[in-house]
């Protein structure tokens, strides 16, 4: 009796994937910086390996916690504000694209002077229409976040696993449909990523976030999967739950980029 828990903490067991996970992380970007300056991709794939692996590992570990018992209500509300805080960094990385974007945007560089040679876009950039493929592009995500609020109100609300089941497949299906959009979108691109400042921002601000749709569609397939299997109730689903606010914060980012980039960046 003297070892039984007495509180709503859960006290971690020794665990390796902090340590094996920082040093695959090491040995990734290393490897990325040794592949930049001429060397073969070989050690930057391993570690890219590495870091996959430790992902899936102590995910599973998680999810086998919350299975066993392990998240109380406690535990619980420490997941999500930490959800909360990781959500917060990612608005803080997407911030840094937008003002590049707004920067050069409002005051466009020339040769000689800012106010009388900078022009918006630059010479030569031939800019998307908004009102066509990106406002199609648009509904189709938006869609997709209803689709997955509707998930979550019918597990959380009716216990109602075949329209949380349902919910999640459309989700997941307008998810990768915008990809693939985004993808025909930039093959039909009449600019590049090198050479302009337009070009430069563009891509790294809608590339970025088409690499989160991407996580994001992973992220409800997992839990796809896990409600299948009949995980999560009305009382614990955490996991769901910060799928479904991730999800909501890549349509919420895409609404920004949709209204400065396509529609007032286009000059």
């Amino acid at each position: 009796m003297a070892h039984a828990k007495n509180h709503d903490y859960h006290i971690l067991p020794p665990s390796i994937w902090p340590l094996f996970g920082a040093v695959a992380g090491f040995v990734m970007l290393f490897g990325a910086v040794l592949w930049m300056h001429g060397s073969a991709p070989w050690m930057g794939l391993i570690g890219l390996a590495g870091v996959l692996y430790t992902m899936f590992a102590w995910w599973s570990e998680v999810v086998h916690e919350g299975q066993t018992g392990d998240h109380t209500p406690v535990v619980r509300l420490g997941l999500r504000y930490g959800f909360i805080l990781f959500i917060m960094s990612e608005v803080m990385f997407f911030s840094a694209w937008f003002w590049t974007f707004f920067k050069h945007r409002m005051y466009p560089m020339g040769p000689q002077s800012p106010a009388v040679d900078g022009v918006w876009p630059p010479a030569g950039i031939e800019t998307f229409d908004p009102w066509h493929l990106p406002f199609i592009n648009t509904l189709i995500l938006l869609l997709s976040g209803c689709a997955a609020t509707w998930a979550h109100h019918a597990l959380v609300h009716e216990n109602n696993r075949k329209d949380l089941v349902n919910g999640l497949i459309l989700a997941i299906g307008l998810g990768f449909i915008f990809t693939l959009l985004q993808a025909y979108e930039y093959s039909h691109a009449a600019f590049g990523f090198a050479g302009n400042i337009y070009g430069a921002s563009f891509f790294m601000a809608t590339g970025f976030h088409g690499f989160h749709v991407i996580i994001g569609t992973i992220f409800l397939t997992v839990c796809l999967i896990r409600a299948l299997k009949g995980h999560f109730t009305p009382e614990q689903h955490v996991g769901f739950e910060a799928a479904a606010w991730y999800w909501h914060f890549v349509d919420v980012v895409w609404l920004f980029l949709f209204a400065a980039i396509y529609v007032w960046g286009q000059g």
